[in-house]
């Protein structure tokens, strides 16, 4: 691997007190790395190392094989650009105005704009979609707002490394998709290398090349997010004990419900995640079955179900299954129907059904519980 940005044996902290010692990453030029992990546990303090508005205590931060703890404010901000949570306040400067200080890096002394300075004022602002902003009072905007024109700030820069902290927090969910884009396209196109720090492990697993997984003294883990992430990794990095972390649908479960199951969810295909999750809302707990391990029903319902009936993916269901899940639903005095078609690798669906009219047990459904 061609390393463009690397940290050796890095230790940083305040006041000389280490708060997170062994930080090794070597990336490639162009690629996106992203910390994640638990609030406090030290990412903004990476990242406000690695930017040198923190002395590190040890070790050594390179950007192309040089060590930037040698380069001056200026060779910083030519090859830096950062964004983070801290919010400026400039008075009476307008959008436009706020975005053209990214440029200042590589103006004359008495910092004068040339065209070309102009022009990259103007492709920044087209970047984040924030053309109808450049004449407006930066402090009027909305947060989500404020965002997108620090970014066009840090583009403006035209940097080879981009350092965001939580670039994310503040922005509705179709400006948290732009700008993550915006990021992509940058690092594919223009070669720019990205560090972010993001809470929001579903986008982070998606957007990045790298994930740094910070937790406690030193580093959880670091690599490509398919190679790192396994079904405890989220569980363990952020101590969930209640609620798990679907890393498939990469989305939240909250805890399932506590008790003896008395109703029976007859799914699969897709049609009982509405009904797990009504029920979980509802606190009321329940068993499914029969799912096949490759169904999208049965990832949730693991997380969810107090009793989940499962067979082998590619396999045909076998009668044991069926006594198993037939068991179980006898054993209940409500069958909801979430309405999955009943085909030929799925007719113990059908006969689950017909076996609870047949002893008179309620089936409702599935509609009518969400």
């Amino acid at each position: 691997m061609n390393s463009y940005f690397e940290t050796h044996d890095l230790a940083v902290g305040y006041h000389g007190r280490i708060l997170i010692h062994d930080i090794n990453v070597e990336i490639e030029k162009g690629k996106i790395l992203t910390l994640i992990g638990p609030n406090g546990a030290g990412k903004s303090t990476i990242l406000k190392s690695i930017t040198k508005q923190l002395s590190t205590i040890a070790g050594t931060v390179c950007i192309d094989s040089q060590e930037i703890g040698k380069w001056s404010v200026k060779e910083m901000a030519r090859q830096v650009a950062v964004v983070l949570t801290e919010r400026i306040r400039p008075e009476l400067m307008t959008c436009a105005e706020v975005v053209a200080m990214g440029r200042y890096p590589y103006t004359n002394m008495l910092g004068r704009l040339t065209h070309k300075d102009e022009e990259a004022v103007r492709e920044a602002l087209e970047r984040v979609h924030g053309t109808d902003l450049a004449d407006q009072d930066f402090m009027t905007l909305s947060d989500g707002q404020k965002q997108r024109i620090m970014l066009a700030r840090a583009i403006c820069q035209e940097p080879e490394v981009m350092i965001l902290d939580e670039p994310t927090a503040y922005l509705d969910i179709r400006h948290k998709i732009e700008l993550l884009d915006i990021l992509r396209q940058m690092a594919k196109e223009k070669k720019i290398t990205v560090i972010m720090s993001l809470h929001e492990i579903d986008l982070a697993t998606k957007i990045s090349d790298y994930l740094l997984c910070v937790k406690g003294e030193t580093i959880a883990a670091f690599g490509p997010p398919e190679e790192i992430l396994r079904e405890d990794t989220i569980a363990k990095l952020y101590d969930l004990e209640k609620g798990s972390y679907n890393l498939l649908f990469g989305s939240v479960e909250l805890a399932r419900p506590k008790g003896k199951p008395n109703t029976f969810v007859v799914a699969g295909g897709g049609f009982g995640i509405p009904c797990y999750r009504a029920l979980q809302r509802k606190d009321v707990p329940f068993a499914t079955g029969v799912l096949y391990e490759n169904d999208v029903d049965f990832h949730v319902a693991k997380e969810l179900g107090s009793l989940v009936v499962s067979a082998p993916a590619f396999e045909s269901m076998a009668e044991e299954k069926f006594r198993e899940a037939a068991e179980l639903l006898l054993t209940c005095t409500q069958v909801i129907d979430a309405g999955t078609p009943v085909g030929t690798l799925n007719g113990f669906n059908g006969r689950l059904l017909e076996l609870a009219r047949n002893h008179k047990i309620p089936i409702v459904s599935g509609k009518t519980i969400l």
